[in-house]
């Protein structure tokens, strides 16, 4: 299907949204704010357009769109768990927005807006601007020079971002089970209809057999009853012709007595 020149439009604002929420620029988020209540019009002239997208391509545009919004929603949170929260439930897209991209743009954003979230948890929490990802061995031993109060939210910090590893694994895990109880459920699903099904086939050829049946029985019912009226009606004739003919031997035989 040839793109339209609105799907064309819809495409470069999404890539323009996508590289300024990866360059971080703080001065340009109100202009992105701007862009994405833009691509929420042009999505919504998208899908009502006689030249829209398959199903698959609007779906992933949509999970975009909102990736988007989600995105500037957990920006304007004013605690960092909080938007390391609101940025656990946000679903980037699954392909690539343009051609050149190895990776979908807003799964990169994701990861990024993840990053800086811990970081922004370590440093409220250890009273720093900025933390290495993960825990080297030189800062293990910072944090051995560090005071009693500072190793304690650190850790502190450590066993929440365990908590929340641990739970998405859980959630993982949940998902995965309800997967497998929906796909059991469909083909005991489907076993049932397709043994309802032939015993439906089954009773309909049984029904067909027995109206044949029925029909052949009425049809010899009918004949019979046929050649009964017959006979009876040359019943009847014999009869009155022998009383025709009996009474006028009698007359003939037996004149007028006096």
């Amino acid at each position: 299907m040839a793109t339209s020149r609105l799907e064309i439009n819809f495409i470069r604002l999404l890539s323009r949204c996508e590289s300024i929420a990866l360059e971080k620029r703080v001065e340009t988020e109100w202009r992105l704010e701007k862009y994405v209540g833009a691509l929420e019009d042009m999505l919504a002239a998208l899908k009502k357009s006689s030249c829209k997208p398959v199903t698959e391509v609007l779906t992933d545009y949509s999970r975009k769109v909102d990736f988007l919004k989600g995105l500037l929603e957990a920006e304007k949170l004013a605690s960092p768990t909080e938007k390391a929260v609101a940025n656990q439930f946000l679903a980037p897209g699954r392909n690539p927005t343009i051609a050149s991209e190895r990776m979908p743009a807003s799964k990169t954003v994701h990861m990024q807006a993840k990053a800086r979230c811990t970081e922004e948890m370590r440093g409220e929490l250890m009273g720093e601007g900025t933390t290495k990802k993960g825990i080297s061995g030189t800062e293990v031993r910072h944090r051995s020079s560090l005071p009693l109060d500072e190793r304690q939210s650190a850790a502190e910090l450590d066993a929440v971002l365990q908590h929340h590893h641990n739970l998405q694994e859980k959630l993982a895990e949940d998902m995965l089970s309800l997967a497998r109880n929906l796909k059991n459920n469909t083909l005991a699903a489907q076993s049932i209809i397709k043994q309802d099904n032939q015993t439906l086939t089954q009773s309909m050829k049984q029904a067909d057999l027995n109206f044949e049946k029925l029909k052949t029985e009425s049809e010899r019912l009918e004949q019979h009853a046929k050649k009964s009226v017959n006979w009876f009606l040359w019943l009847m004739l014999v009869l009155v012709c022998f009383t025709f003919i009996s009474m006028i031997l009698f007359i003939r035989l037996f004149p007028r007595l006096r």
